[in-house]
């Protein structure tokens, strides 16, 4: 009696190790996953969205790559309206948003956190005829006004009050679902992006190239298309042009920014006007979890660190640690 009892013995320790080590792997996955911690495990991560955010969300993604070498992270932009649409359906994981998010959109799913400030700047041509009056003057913002809202075209003597100024503004604005245009909108007195007339062109880097080549041209830009990174001043062939902001019929000297520090200083102050300032967004569908939720939370904490290096502006103390609090 003893041999069949070995033999059985033998065909059920070996069945109940393996048990053993399967559920101990499960446990272990699932404690994992539960706590939000990625450490070992492969992950990819997709964003699209806001040409706004795109450079600051490539500088998180090779920073926290670093850090995290099993975690890949894909960016790429296509403008606010795309990273929304792509989030909330499912095509990547994080949509890139610069505006405000809609409530139609959180009736959708939409997760959303601030986690920086940059704004839209008016942009025109370096090879303007009207350059030096233009830089000296600025415009106001019934001037902007003027120019992005009548269906009728516009002169620059409409709103210089230089009738020698007699030649017709080119308009440049979005075609793409931005959230530039929309923060431009409101500032000029729109509600939403087709409001604005002009002429549609896609993307940041493509308005810029439209106005440089066009010397009678105006557009917009997010603050880090508007500034060359690396040398700090307007891209070469643009200028910024200025908003006079109290009517006075001149640029004051704070509001000529020449360069992209004086731009950010401007926002972090808070005269620059909001709109067109503005924080932006990452969005995901439905509150993240595991690799997702590790790498929002690093941006929210020491991601912060890097809005400065690569030109952004960080969100008031209060506001990010209510952002961070929403991820609890």
């Amino acid at each position: 009696m003893k041999e069949p009892q070995s033999k059985l013995m033998k065909i059920i320790l070996p069945l109940l190790f393996s048990l053993l080590i399967f559920t101990g792997c499960q446990s272990a996955s699932s404690g994992t996953q539960a706590q939000g911690k990625n450490e070992g495990e492969k992950a990819i991560i997709s964003a699209s969205g806001a040409f706004a955010i795109y450079p600051l969300m490539v500088r998180w993604a090779e920073e926290y790559q670093a850090l995290n070498p099993q975690v890949q992270i894909d960016v790429s932009a296509g403008g606010a309206g795309k990273g929304m649409s792509d989030a909330l359906a499912g095509m990547v994981d994080i949509g890139m948003v610069s505006r405000e998010v809609k409530p139609e959109e959180e009736q959708q799913g939409a997760f959303s956190l601030a986690v920086a400030k940059d704004a839209v700047f008016p942009t025109i041509s370096a090879q303007n005829p009207y350059l030096q009056e233009l830089l000296a003057k600025g415009l106001t913002k019934e001037g902007f006004a003027k120019i992005y809202l009548s269906q009728n075209p516009i002169r620059w003597s409409d709103v210089l009050n230089d009738p020698a100024a007699d030649q017709t503004i080119n308009v440049y604005t979005r075609s793409d679902a931005c959230g530039a245009a929309e923060v431009w909108s409101k500032f000029v007195g729109g509600k939403a992006q087709e409001d604005l007339q002009g002429i549609g062109v896609s993307g940041d880097p493509g308005v810029v190239d439209a106005v440089k080549k066009d010397a009678l041209g105006i557009g917009y830009n997010n603050l880090n298309y508007a500034f060359d990174p690396s040398s700090g001043k307007p891209v070469a062939g643009i200028a910024v042009l200025p908003i006079d902001l109290d009517g006075n019929g001149k640029a004051d000297e704070h509001e000529v920014l020449e360069t992209k520090a004086e731009a950010v200083q401007a926002v972090a102050e808070g005269w620059y006007p909001s709109p067109p300032a503005r924080p932006l967004y990452l969005v995901t569908k439905g509150k993240p979890s595991g690799a997702v939720l590790n790498f929002l939370q690093w941006i929210l904490s020491d991601g912060q660190k890097y809005l400065d290096e690569v030109g952004y502006i960080p969100l008031p103390a209060e506001q990010l640690a209510q952002e961070r609090e929403k991820l609890q």
